[in-house]
């Protein structure tokens, strides 16, 4: 039987099906169906959200946190709460939801790290980057590992590296990181069974071609390894996103100290990018579209791009701007 609605109940329906797309206040729960993106911002004391079903229609949101400066940033969908590295506090910060769809600080860490950059998470396990600083601490570069537990977050093991860190990504018991200030990057395998302490990598290659990374996302399922370059930091121009295919033979295939070389990456860059620095990058796997947190240009971007496959100056196909983008975490 065919039900029949009141032609109030039409009108209002028709009207929000024509109501914009972007929105600055409420808070949604993840929709199944889309691609959710989170951006931390160090300038604007806001948490970003963005919904994507298609690139013509992003819905945007935007919430006040307690931390003025984050970096690092994570949603469980399991616990719906974003987890943050706050550079304000120098803790790791769990946000839900209210009722009034304000956010607020559920959990907290202890006040451990100075100068904290990108975190990744393993199941209950949240990695967050120290970066080496000589005026803030002492130049020592830590990774240092929280467990989340049904209580709150519990300190584990704090790690000791020898080079300067930034981006990182976890896949399972394997931590991917980038070597700030160079072309770098490093795996450390069965990361989470390492006593605390000094930590050496288990491998370090070099990016042919790569000037300073910083963003750092793998995807297992499609076999690529997504890379950012802010080249100079000074520069707004000179960013670039390297994808790298078949990842895991590339890899493997090069010897610690060796070099993947230009021929096995691809590479986007050039003015229609408006790739300055981008500091984070994320992915989303059914769509293949390649999220970036851009920082250097419109004082804060995100900045979206179809999967490329080869070299170029693509103009990214959804740019927003957000302040202070910082970092950015992608779920599909």
């Amino acid at each position: 039987m065919r039900k029949l609605f009141p032609i109030s109940t039409l009108f209002v329906a028709t009207a929000l099906v024509f109501t914009s797309c972007e929105k600055d206040d409420g808070y949604e729960l993840p929709d199944l169906n889309a691609t959710h993106a989170y951006v931390s911002s160090n300038t604007s004391g806001m948490v970003t959200t963005m919904k994507v079903k298609d690139l013509a229609g992003v819905m945007v949101e935007q919430k006040k946190i307690a931390t003025m400066d984050a970096d690092g940033i994570y949603y469980n969908g399991d616990r719906d709460e974003i987890i943050l590295a706050s550079r304000s506090t120098n803790r790791v910060e769990v946000y839900q939801k209210k009722r009034d769809g304000s956010l607020e600080i559920k959990t907290t860490s202890s006040p451990d790290f100075t100068n904290p950059r990108e975190i990744a998470v393993s199941g209950n396990m949240i990695v967050v980057v120290q970066d080496g600083d000589p005026a803030i601490n002492n130049n020592m570069n830590r990774l240092f590992v929280y467990e989340r537990t049904p209580s709150g977050i519990r300190s584990r093991n704090v790690y000791d590296v020898d080079f300067n860190l930034w981006g990182i990504h976890a896949d399972g018991n394997t931590l991917y990181a980038v070597a700030d200030n160079t072309g770098d990057i490093v795996s450390f395998d069965n990361f989470f069974a390492n006593p605390s302490g000094m930590i050496q990598p288990s491998k370090r290659v070099t990016i042919e071609g790569l000037v300073r990374t910083h963003g750092i996302t793998h995807s297992k399922a499609d076999n690529k390894l997504i890379l950012t370059d802010i080249g100079s930091a000074a520069s707004d121009n000179d960013g670039a996103i390297i994808v790298i295919d078949n990842f895991s033979a590339v890899y493997g295939g090069t010897s610690t100290g060796g070099m993947i070389s230009a021929n096995q990456q691809i590479r986007i860059e050039g003015s229609n990018t408006m790739l300055g620095n981008p500091v984070d990058v994320g992915y989303d796997e059914d769509s293949n579209h390649i999220y970036v947190a851009e920082r250097a240009n419109g004082g804060g971007m995100v900045l979206i791009f179809k999967m490329p496959v080869a070299d170029g100056s693509p103009a990214p196909s959804y740019s927003k701007a957000v302040a202070g983008a910082s970092s950015i975490y992608v779920k599909n």
